[in-house]
């Protein structure tokens, strides 16, 4: 199997994703990683080169970049010749910290689609109290979406998540503003009509203050309420913790009984932790493409490829294909 990554992408790049691609062969022998970018820079942090190899090149989408406009112009990037390798099948699968939107713009127009898919979703797993977490898709790789489109994201959600992450028969929730029929905008409403005849274990509406808590393994939106529900979760996170840090550290009293719940926080700050679930899938391409966390540490790099790995070998996209030709949407203009 090979993997490439784009080793100029993210804050960390390229010492953490050259640290996480060395961890990653030298536990999966049968693993061949290429890593883009500047070949030197690359270097001084790759002390193990056994599995792994470097197509260099200078030229770097950053993250204030125009997402289309710099796909198209900067050609020799190392997010658009990742994206090559897929396209022209040297590789299986590839794995991005970098700009976002060029990382889609790229998926769109090097990788291409899968076929039966009309628009793909960003797929992060996020956590949930009980350690199992849960699949939230879209969060923001389509802001509109129509009904039918939400049908697609619950399907490929189902299969990356029975397929990967190991859950038979996942439950599938729609994202709402209350648990009950008939809830919602119009969006929602004819979104709900068409999961219940759909092929996957839908159980409804659900609503964002349970969607940590299990409500459904896996939640489906548009992106833009997607993108609000991540970007609130993250903020949620960060608030709490920095709260409880300002507590601990406000007295000599808070800081002794810091001290005795240490290793319980850093046990919470874990469970929490994003770079256990690797990165968010870009789901409805013609092959795996990831996008890991901008400030992906080695670890996250690692279980970003670990989830590609597991995405190419249980045939994920093709699975996601052949069910697709299985079915027939509603995909009427009354939408």
């Amino acid at each position: 199997m090979k993997i490439v990554i784009d080793a100029m992408g993210g804050d960390n790049a390229p010492k953490e994703i050259v640290l996480g691609a060395m961890e990653a062969v030298s536990q999966h022998k049968d693993l061949n990683i290429t890593l883009v970018g500047n070949e030197k820079e690359i270097k001084k942090y790759l002390t193990e080169s056994a599995n792994i190899d470097i197509i260099h090149t200078e030229e770097v989408i950053t993250s204030e970049d125009e997402p289309v406009r710099a796909v198209r112009r900067k050609k020799n990037s190392s997010l658009v010749l990742m994206a090559k390798e897929v396209k022209e099948n040297r590789a299986d699968a590839c794995i991005s910290a970098g700009n976002t939107g060029a990382l889609m713009s790229a998926g769109l127009f090097v990788v291409g689609r899968t076929p039966g898919i009309d628009r793909p979703a960003l797929s992060p797993t996020l956590p949930t109290v009980d350690g199992k977490g849960f699949l939230l898709l879209d969060v923001g790789a389509n802001v509109d979406a129509k009904a039918h489109h939400l049908v697609q994201y619950a399907i490929m959600g189902s299969i990356y998540t029975e397929k990967v992450r190991s859950i038979n028969n996942p439950t599938v929730g729609l994202l709402n503003v209350g648990t009950e029929d008939g809830k919602g905008n119009d969006l929602a409403k004819k979104a709900f009509t068409q999961l219940k005849e759909a092929p996957v274990n839908f159980i409804g509406n659900v609503e964002a203050r349970d969607i940590l808590s299990g409500a459904a393994d896996v939640v489906v939106t548009d992106g833009f309420s997607g993108n609000i529900a991540l970007k609130t979760i993250e903020g949620t996170a960060m608030t709490m913790f920095s709260m409880l840090k300002e507590t601990f550290m406000s007295s000599l009293k808070t800081k002794v009984a810091a001290g005795m719940v240490k290793s319980d926080l850093k046990g919470l700050k874990s469970k929490l932790d994003y770079s256990e679930y690797g990165g968010a899938g870009l789901f409805g391409l013609a092959a795996p493409v990831i996008k890991a966390h901008g400030s992906s540490n080695r670890r996250a790099v690692y279980n970003a490829i670990r989830q590609a790995s597991h995405m190419v070998e249980h045939n994920v996209i093709d699975t996601i294909e052949t069910t697709m030709e299985t079915i027939e949407l509603d995909k009427g203009e009354n939408e």
